[in-house]
């Protein structure tokens, strides 16, 4: 375990030193920031519709024991923006961007084509990791901003339709207990999942095994890995936010 994550680390450090040095290729950034990002909206954003509906039900049904459902617009933001909007988007983007990446670097590996990008004097970590790594990164964050709004308007829509809250009223509770920090906190981690997720992707997709069996084991290795790593650094972030 001690050696993977040693193997991981150097991985992870020679893409970060090959994405500050010259050759680049926009063509492929622009391309991944698509596959990356943009694809990814439907299934992030309802994904945390459903969430903020189901968190604003649950928030109710827990704050009525106490007499306190007012506080239900309040914990729905700050919940949404600093816990589960970034941990749902990361898991979300690394069901679907992990392993694609990794079918697809693993793929071209068993078929020699990242050997011939070599061949090309071509480098295969500057032309199909860092791309993926760099794209990864910048959307991810965009993509929790994204569903931190869906998945709030969801807790609203419930709220207004189901929990008998005045729109104007709940609106207000959002704004004024939502602090800039709380929204902050959360595009970082956004930032660190979408790294994570390329990084595995593309590491378990570079040193996938020969064959049809390598390719899927090597898909099925960035999932797992990429998603215990997030809900790992989503701890460790938490931990620094919460101290700081």
């Amino acid at each position: 375990m001690l050696a993977a994550m040693g193997r991981i680390a150097l991985f992870a450090a020679s893409v970060l030193g090959h994405m500050l040095r010259p050759p680049f290729y926009p063509r492929e950034f622009l391309v991944q920031l698509l596959q990356i990002g943009w694809l990814s909206l439907p299934v992030v954003g309802l994904t945390t519709l459903f969430t903020g509906g189901a968190l604003a039900l649950q928030i109710y049904s827990g704050g009525a024991r106490f007499n306190a459902e007012s506080v239900v617009p309040s914990i729905v933001a700050i919940g949404m923006v600093r816990e589960l909007g970034p941990v749902l988007g990361g898991l979300m983007v690394a069901a679907r961007v992990a392993s694609s990446i990794a079918a697809e670097l693993g793929t071209m590996k068993v078929t020699e084509q990242i050997d011939a990008l070599t061949t090309l004097s071509t480098n295969p970590m500057k032309y199909l990791a860092v791309p993926r790594v760099l794209a990864a990164t910048l959307a991810v964050p965009v993509l929790v901003a994204v569903g931190d709004a869906i998945g709030i308007m969801g807790g609203w829509l419930v709220g207004i339709t189901r929990l008998d809250f005045n729109s104007a009223t709940y609106l207000r509770n959002t704004i004024d207990f939502l602090e800039t920090w709380d929204v902050g906190s959360g595009l970082v981690k956004g930032a660190a999942f979408g790294f994570i997720v390329a990084i595995m992707g593309c590491y378990h997709g570079m040193t996938s095994g020969r064959g049809a069996q390598g390719v899927g084991r090597a898909t099925k290795s960035a999932v797992v890995a990429a998603s215990i790593m997030i809900l790992a650094a989503n701890y460790l972030l938490t931990e620094v936010f919460f101290t700081s």
